[in-house]
């Protein structure tokens, strides 16, 4: 197989194919073999968000202030032109938590690559992309996106054009969708994994947009299922981003022995 940046060379200028029945069907037998394990991770990763920010909020703000607290929260949420400042510090808040959070949730993307291999996977794998140089490349890159696209958004809202921040927020959501595969699976570093998400996105965008449109609402269906149930179907978003690489990029055969050394 040719090295990653060769074959991404060869997209850019010959493009690909990419066949939307075959990528769904691939990614559905993929989310079968994990579904269970990764919606017990997710809900046992949501208890533990849930506690420590509980946690957190009643240690800073005090058991007494609670209540007057929310009620500050919801006015503060009603707010059509919300403080700069206080914005400001929300988004910086929002972009250092994605940075970290990251790097767990790229754990799903290595379940639906052992599932695809029927290997073992471990609750331990979800914080492989923890140690270096995984987690640099991660949070960088992950930090690069969100502060491009908070900064656009935030900016558009202030000058009264919400519609169209919400239009380039998900557009730039879209065309950086497949960065963390190519860090993970290319051993690309953060700013050739994000033009490479954009090189691949920008030559089949029709095709891909109808599977990532098809994968959010099979998630969201679960959440028909006593709301909990969407935390069993929101891992087909990660079988089929990793289908979608699999059959666009493919997949090097990699040694844990020769992955530590990278």
């Amino acid at each position: 197989m040719k090295p990653i940046k060769d074959r991404i060379e060869d997209i850019r200028t010959n493009g690909y194919e990419l066949d939307f029945g075959t990528v769904f069907e691939s990614a559905f037998e993929n989310y079968k073999k994990i579904a269970l394990y990764a919606g017990l991770i997710l809900l046992f990763f949501f208890i533990f968000i849930f506690i420590l920010t509980s946690a957190g909020m009643v240690s800073y703000v005090g058991i007494e202030n609670m209540e007057a607290f929310s009620e500050k929260l919801r006015n503060f949420s009603e707010l059509k032109e919300k403080p700069l400042d206080i914005v400001l510090k929300l988004n910086a808040g929002i972009i250092l938590l994605s940075g970290i959070i990251n790097p767990f949730m790229a754990g799903f993307l290595k379940m639906a690559d052992c599932g695809e291999k029927d290997e073992e996977f471990h609750v331990s794998t979800m914080f492989s992309y923890y140690k270096l140089p995984y987690f640099s490349n991660i949070f960088v890159a992950i930090f690069i996106i969100t502060l491009v696209n908070m900064s656009l958004t935030t900016l558009l809202e202030f000058a009264g054009f919400n519609l169209v921040g919400s239009i380039i927020s998900l557009t730039i959501s879209f065309i950086t969708f497949l960065t963390i595969p190519f860090i993970i699976f290319g051993k690309l570093n953060a700013i050739d994994a994000i033009k490479a998400s954009v090189i691949i996105v920008s030559k089949q965008p029709l095709v891909l947009l109808g599977l990532i449109i098809v994968s959010l609402i099979a998630a969201i269906i679960g959440i028909f299922g006593f709301c909990i149930g969407i935390l069993f179907t929101m891992p087909f978003i990660y079988s089929m981003n990793y289908m979608i690489y699999k059959n666009i990029i493919g997949i090097d055969s990699i040694s844990e022995s020769n992955e530590t050394e990278l």
